[in-house]
């Protein structure tokens, strides 16, 4: 009989998510953004994410983006 070893599982995002305590490097604004770079991670506000997400994605290892929190689901 032969056994199945289990499947391990890579996360590309991390899991944790965003707190008030986690600030933008750019500006020091609450981070809704974290940015996985070879060399380390980056942390942006909703603006500065949006604004570098074009320059930085295509070297990014993984984009976690919480911006959609924003947006008061009450309201819409």
């Amino acid at each position: 009989m032969s056994q199945i070893a289990p499947r391990s599982t890579v996360e590309l995002e991390p899991t944790n998510q965003l707190t008030g305590m986690d600030r933008c490097d750019s500006c020091g604004a609450q981070a809704y953004i974290r940015v996985t770079m070879a060399s380390g991670e980056l942390l942006f506000c909703a603006h500065h994410g949006n604004k570098f997400k074009e320059k930085l994605s295509s070297s990014a290892i993984a984009w976690h983006d919480e911006s959609a929190r924003l947006i008061d689901k009450d309201r819409a």
